[in-house]
């Protein structure tokens, strides 16, 4: 089953029966005519406790003796079947920020994880007799969720091949929404937005895996400085044969070797003047 609509009337219509129902009930027992009278007060208070208001972004349940007789979504005062219970059930967004969760990544290294979910209720039928606590539900599936999507990707990828938790969050977030929607789909809940609002290493291995993110950096800029100072010789030595300056190969070798010493160099150079021998 799912979410229908509940018959209703003007909850205003209710008042009025309720106020001729007890004023000419209580007319008639003024006047000695006792078992009428008796039974409109009694009309008059059974149409009154059929009122019911609904709030803004509120719905209101409507069971009769455990039989669900629809909802009520549209904000009010209305009139309902007689003695059924009515329960309500907000219809606004609403946040759940997890705890921060130890969690292993794809590589078994242990990090630390928590998201924010943006959700609303959809189905009030599904939310209120499908689960036993759709909050709580919520909070559990939620983390459940985080905890399968984590384990899916590393904290980070150093040769930038595939998805990473740190590198694609955009890409994560939507994951994750997917799954939680699959998760909460029982509960009649829709899954707005997700994002991840804590990612860390965690503290055992956070020195280390700092220094290794430090050494790849190191790396990554060498290479770059490597790459340029390659084309900067090839560059040179085009540039010299151009003008006319023919070099044979040691001479070559040793310009390239100079320059490539000065460049990748990460300290300054100190030139040598060649001026001869001195007698």
């Amino acid at each position: 089953m799912k979410e229908t609509k509940a018959w209703s009337l003007n909850g205003f219509l209710g008042l009025l029966l309720f106020l001729i129902g007890a004023g000419l009930g209580v007319y008639l027992l003024t006047q000695m005519f006792i078992l009428p009278g008796v039974i409109l007060v009694i009309l008059g208070f059974i149409f009154v406790s059929t009122i019911t208001a609904v709030q803004p972004n509120e719905a209101s349940v409507i069971t009769f003796f455990g039989n669900y007789l629809g909802t009520i979504r549209k904000s009010g005062l209305w009139l309902v079947v007689p003695f059924s219970t009515r329960k309500k059930i907000s219809l606004r967004v609403r946040n759940f920020n997890s705890v921060k969760l130890k969690v292993n990544d794809v590589e078994g290294n242990p990090i630390e994880i928590a998201a924010v979910v943006v959700f609303k209720v959809v189905d009030t039928y599904k939310a209120l007799f499908e689960v036993d606590n759709y909050d709580k539900f919520v909070e559990i599936q939620s983390e459940t969720a985080l905890r399968h999507v984590a384990s899916k990707y590393p904290y980070d990828r150093f040769d930038n091949n595939g998805y990473s938790l740190r590198g694609n969050a955009d890409e994560v977030a939507a994951e994750l929404s997917q799954e939680l929607q699959h998760r909460l789909a029982v509960a009649g809940v829709e899954v707005m937005e997700s994002r991840l609002t804590h990612l860390a290493y965690s503290t055992e291995i956070a020195s280390a895996m700092l220094q290794r993110q430090q050494a790849d950096a190191i790396l990554s800029a060498r290479q770059k400085i490597v790459e340029g100072a390659v084309g900067m010789v090839q560059m040179a030595i085009a540039k010299l044969e151009a003008e006319g300056l023919h070099l044979d190969e040691e001479k070559k070798a040793a310009m390239i070797n100079n320059l490539l010493v000065a460049i990748v160099s990460d300290r300054s150079a100190s030139p040598v003047i060649n001026t001869g021998t001195l007698y």
